[in-house]
């Protein structure tokens, strides 16, 4: 088990290094955001243990940087920070678990057995599809009938979320959240600009359409 631990807190670092090397675990430590990022893009890693305030960049930015660029590999936040509106911001930046400090080494010995676990049976999704429409996460390339489509940072973001949830309204609520990391309404017509440069890109010249507004509740993305 190869694990990438991005810590702050050298006592806290060496503590849990020991401990995880006790039980049979590699170890590499990262001291600040910007190292553990890139560590993190530079190896591949069994789990990601990670503090969720860091120097250089927080663990949010992190792990939004890696999910952005395809990275599945499982990730465990450490953090003091208990709230509920905290973990739920951790996980839905990318997190796949959440423990609060302080906590008993079992207990996130057993969480990372756990998300090992989990990615081993679970392969890595690198490529959505959505009728004749394909994405390809890891080369960040989109094709409709295998014409490419080209397509901005932003529009990606949408059309992934759009793709993960198909057949599903998903409502301006969560793409302002997944696609712009906004917790609030900005009150401005951002969204609707999106839905239809986008909409022009992956239906104008294909049959048929699919991506649908669902009036007062959001957008699907459904095949036929």
């Amino acid at each position: 088990m190869h694990i990438l631990l991005i810590e702050d807190d050298p006592q806290m670092a060496e503590y849990l290094r020991k401990a995880l090397v006790e039980v049979g675990a590699v170890v590499d430590r990262a001291a600040d955001g910007r190292e553990g990022l890139r560590m993190a893009t530079a190896s591949d890693y069994d789990v990601l243990i990670l503090d969720r305030m860091l120097p250089g960049l927080d663990g949010l930015a992190i792990v939004r940087t890696l999910r952005a660029a395809g990275n599945r590999t499982p990730v465990l936040f450490l953090s003091a920070l208990g709230e509920v509106d905290d973990r739920v911001e951790g996980l839905r930046a990318g997190g796949d678990d959440y423990l609060i400090k302080p906590f008993a080494f079992s207990e996130l010995h057993a969480r990372v057995e756990a998300l090992v676990r989990r990615g081993v049976a679970e392969a890595p999704e690198t490529r959505l599809r959505v009728a004749d429409l394909e994405m390809d996460l890891l080369k960040r390339e989109v094709t409709r009938a295998g014409q490419p489509i080209q397509l901005q940072p932003r529009e990606f973001r949408l059309l992934e979320c759009l793709m993960r949830h198909a057949g599903r309204v998903v409502t301006r609520t969560m793409l302002l959240e997944q696609v712009w990391d906004y917790h609030f309404d900005p009150q401005t017509n951002v969204i609707d600009v999106h839905i239809s440069r986008l909409r022009s890109k992956i239906d104008k010249d294909f049959d048929p359409p699919l991506l649908q507004t669902v009036r007062g509740a959001g957008y699907r993305l459904q095949a036929g």
